[in-house]
């Protein structure tokens, strides 16, 4: 890595120039980084706002899944079986869920080799349960922290090959060629020197950028992303980066004050469903409302762990997406909060305050008497059965045993992102967006598949790089040449924040306001009507962003510069999701679309529920936009077929000799 100064507008800014920057320090990020050190290219650096912030190291689950090739038992299983489950899951293309299958068990064992806990038995199997999605049992878990147990691990290989961390590095700008045809740098912002005029601005010239920034998680209000994450999709709209499958994000009942997701033992131990009014006074159960009968209520209920994730093929016959419904018409119609209540039993199912377990429907009722749990309150079931659960409220500052828990239906993951093909790269050339900000997965993605897409194709890059793209980066003065004018526009818009400096500040205000547009028009619940009106407060807010917005200090540039990327993400995002309704989109993976023709999913909630179920016009195809000049154009592309090649060894092997296995 060469570091050097470049002269713009008559100061000196500093110039890194390097073969391959990484952006991210989350699961997928790190493993770029210590796969590309071990396939030789030890040229290369890793640029993140926080070393400690993003999805995988603060965020995790009852049991988090990590999703591989089934490793255990006499269960028939198959790379080209697993290919198409997530291929069947609807507008994945086939390559690159082979892909995804066929690096499962390496990514999955590379992990298990440097200290990730996943368990096994006496004979080495790594044991396998189902999980959302999945036809046989190929989820695995080492616990609630498994993202985070992945991305410490990672963290110590990179540190052990010294490789160079550039810890509080905002990137404010990808830049390219002048056709936006290859990715040729970064301009980022120094949050160690945003008061120095002359270090505010950090050039990165390098030949790839691996981009590992996350979803977009600051474009929802009501959210279970850890706060420390935000995206940075919009940068990469603005560089000509094509998106895919935006429509598909994911959507489920999670905890506010601590945020955390709400799934296995936490629904299976059968906790109270409480309302209050906006002060904590009226308290009701109120899920009573609206079912036939307790055994129909209690079984949606537990049901609502093994099926996290809101569903709307899971609304008929009171399935156990209606609690995610009636959660969402208490808060967001009713304008009331939701809490779980673990202290005491459900008043329809007890007799002086004890659970009448025969109530129960066989499914719940087996599994409690399995774990021996037919007995005591929610609190006492949860503590049998998954201590840690209780323990990690209580680490932050909730005590189950004493107090309600607070919840929501709440945004969690990215099934669409950035395009990438089956090396992950983007159709921008040596761009290569991995993790959750790519968008390889379909419509129903299995529980846990996020984790192995993010190791796989941060492998994959890793490889295509360290075989294909060696070459050191254009000089520090083609790079200008390219992109000066983009770079000047950045700059130029810090500026333009900064003039508001020192005044009462607005940007929080501002992340509220976009957050709250989301939940509006492109959460669970969509019609075209609003997503219309989104689409329009998104392009408004986007043209008076740097004239509004108000800094108490240039510590909240970094603040600014997010916004305007959020804005930017959002935009493209409610686009997406207009087009999707206008080709005849219904509602399908986690979100209802409006129908005023549909049925309502029960009883005594608001007509914005009334939904038909999508009829499969649009599985097989993919979506993808591209944004260009503040409007967004539209493909619809067939989705690729599972490849199903006759390959002969001999053939393979003296092709994999003669290097023509990694392509172009």
């Amino acid at each position: 890595m060469d570091v050097n100064s470049v002269k713009f507008k008559g100061s000196g800014m500093k110039v890194y120039s390097l073969n391959t920057v990484i952006v991210g320090t989350g699961a997928a990020g790190l493993n770029a980084a210590d796969r590309l050190y071990a396939y030789g290219q030890k040229d290369i650096a890793i640029v993140t706002e926080g070393l400690l912030m993003g999805t995988s190291r603060n965020t995790g689950a009852d049991k988090q899944t990590y999703y591989k090739l089934t490793l255990a038992g006499n269960d028939c299983d198959s790379i080209f079986e697993m290919a198409k489950t997530f291929y069947e899951c609807g507008c994945m293309h086939g390559d690159i869920a082979l892909v995804e299958s066929a690096l499962s068990p390496q990514c999955f064992y590379h992990l298990v080799d440097i200290g990730v806990p996943f368990p096994h038995n006496r004979y080495g199997e790594y044991i396998g349960y189902k999980t959302d999605h999945d036809p046989k049992q190929r989820a695995t878990s080492a616990g609630p922290l498994t993202s985070r147990f992945m991305t410490e691990n990672l963290q110590k290989q990179v540190e052990q090959k010294a490789i160079k961390i550039f810890d509080k590095y905002q990137v404010i700008a990808i830049l390219t060629d002048k056709k936006k045809e290859n990715a040729i740098g970064l301009l980022t912002l120094n949050l160690n020197e945003l008061e120095n005029p002359n270090s505010r601005y950090v050039l990165f010239n390098s030949t790839n950028v691996i981009y590992a920034t996350g979803g977009p998680a600051g474009v929802y209000l009501t959210s279970v992303y850890p706060t420390s994450q935000t995206g940075a999709s919009g940068l990469a709209f603005e560089a000509g980066v094509r998106g895919r499958n935006l429509t598909e994000s994911q959507f489920g009942i999670a905890s506010i004050k601590f945020r955390w997701n709400l799934s296995g033992t936490y629904q299976q131990v059968l906790p109270r469903y409480i309302s209050t009014d906006i002060n904590g006074n009226d308290e009701k159960e109120f899920l009573d409302d609206y079912f036939n009968n307790t055994r129909e209520m209690l079984d949606a209920i537990f049901l609502k762990g093994y099926q996290w994730p809101f569903d709307p093929r899971k609304l008929e016959d009171y399935g156990s997406s209606i609690i995610d419904i009636l959660v969402y018409n208490e808060t967001n119609i009713e304008r009331r909060r939701v809490f779980l209540d673990y202290t005491k039993n459900p008043s329809a199912a007890s007799k002086n305050g004890e659970f009448d377990f025969s109530v129960l429907g066989r499914e719940g009722f087996n599994y409690l008497k399995n774990s021996n749990a037919l007995f005591g309150k929610p609190i006492d079931r949860l503590a049998l059965m998954n201590q840690p659960a209780i323990d990690l409220y209580k680490n932050n500052g909730i005590d189950l045993r004493k107090e309600y828990l607070e919840v929501a239906v709440c945004a969690q993951h990215n099934n669409g992102g950035l395009y990438g093909n089956i090396w992950w790269e983007s159709n921008l050339k040596h761009f290569f967006p991995v993790g959750e900000v790519n968008g390889s997965h379909g419509v129903y993605r299995p529980g846990g598949s996020a984790l192995n897409s993010g190791q796989v194709g941060s492998t994959r890059a890793a490889k295509f790089i360290a075989a294909r793209y060696k070459g050191n980066p254009i000089s520090n003065k083609e790079l200008l040449a390219h992109s000066k004018e983009k770079i000047e526009q950045k700059i130029k818009l810090g500026e333009k924040f900064l003039r508001n400096s020192g005044k009462v500040s607005n940007v929080l205000s501002i992340r509220k306001k976009i957050g709250k547009r989301m939940d509006d028009c492109g959460a669970i619940i969509r019609s075209i009507d609003r997503v219309h009106q989104g689409m329009k407060g998104a392009n408004e807010m986007l043209s008076v962003l740097s004239k509004k917005t108000s800094l108490s200090s240039i510590y909240e540039l970094p603040y600014a510069f997010q916004n305007y990327d959020l804005a930017v993400t959002q935009y493209v995002y409610l686009s997406a999701i207009a087009n999707y309704i206008e080709n005849g989109g219904q509602s399908r993976g986690s979100y209802l679309v409006y129908n005023p023709k549909g049925n309502l999913p029960t009883t005594n909630v608001a007509e914005l529920f009334r939904f038909s179920l999508d009829n499969g016009k649009l599985i097989k195809k993919v979506q993808e936009v591209v944004y260009e000049n503040g409007e967004c154009k539209f493909e619809w592309k067939d989705v690729r077929p599972l490849p199903q090649e006759e390959d002969w060894f001999e053939n393979i092997w003296n092709a994999y000799m003669r290097d023509e296995i990694i392509d172009k």
